[in-house]
């Protein structure tokens, strides 16, 4: 059985389109989740990129595709009132609910459904509250112990070579995005593409310029 280590920030609308759509994409495999809740800014720094809600025309059509997307697939989804906004609380909260930094499907679904359906603020404090209120965390989210396992996991996901979220992670593969999870399943089946050598020949593609930043 392969284990899956699914990287998500709550931010991200993709990440909540592929946490909904990962049972029924993966129907009939075996396999494990271990959900890994990480700062998508903290990625996005590292690499030195923007997000794409902080490019304007970027960003509306990112809601366009995220509603489509959404519609196509059956996925009930709203845009909170704002967005961006700040998901550390919300983060947390999902981390001191479970241990060692992951949090568990129950936890996860609760907080995206929070954040991505109803079309509220998703971090107003009444709203906060009710949600912990809900979830019960075992552990003070606002504590030194959950703030380090939230950045442990944000570290880990860069040794990786994670740049954004969702990104599953299997074996020493990588898959970025909701349109991955097509990809994701037939690497689960053993297709034989995954052994023909193009994966790794991606890699040795020449950049033929690099732009400063």
């Amino acid at each position: 059985m392969k284990r899956i280590t699914f990287f998500l920030d709550f931010i991200s609308p993709y990440s909540y389109l592929a946490f909904e759509q990962l049972p029924q994409a993966l129907q009939g495999l075996s396999y494990g989740v271990e959900y890994r809740p990480v700062l998508f800014a903290g990625l996005l720094k590292h690499h030195g990129q923007l997000g794409p809600a902080e490019i304007a025309p970027k960003r509306d059509w990112t809601y366009r595709q995220v509603l489509w997307n959404a519609h196509r697939h059956g996925i009930p989804l709203d845009l909170p009132a704002t967005h961006p906004f700040n998901p550390l609380a919300l983060l947390r909260l999902a981390v001191a609910c479970g241990a060692g930094g992951a949090a568990n499907r129950y936890v996860c679904e609760t907080v995206f459904r929070h954040v991505w359906r109803g079309g509220a603020d998703a971090v107003e404090a009444q709203r906060l509250e009710v949600l912990a209120q809900l979830l019960k965390p075992a552990r003070d989210p606002a504590g030194d112990a959950v703030k380090a396992e939230l950045k442990a996991n944000t570290e880990d996901a860069l040794s990786r070579g994670v740049f954004g979220v969702p990104t599953c992670a299997v074996d020493d593969k990588l898959f970025w995005g909701f349109d991955a999870l097509p990809m994701l399943r037939a690497y689960l089946e053993d297709d034989g593409w995954f052994a023909g050598g193009d994966w790794e020949r991606a890699r040795q593609v020449g950049a033929g310029i690099t732009r400063g930043r």
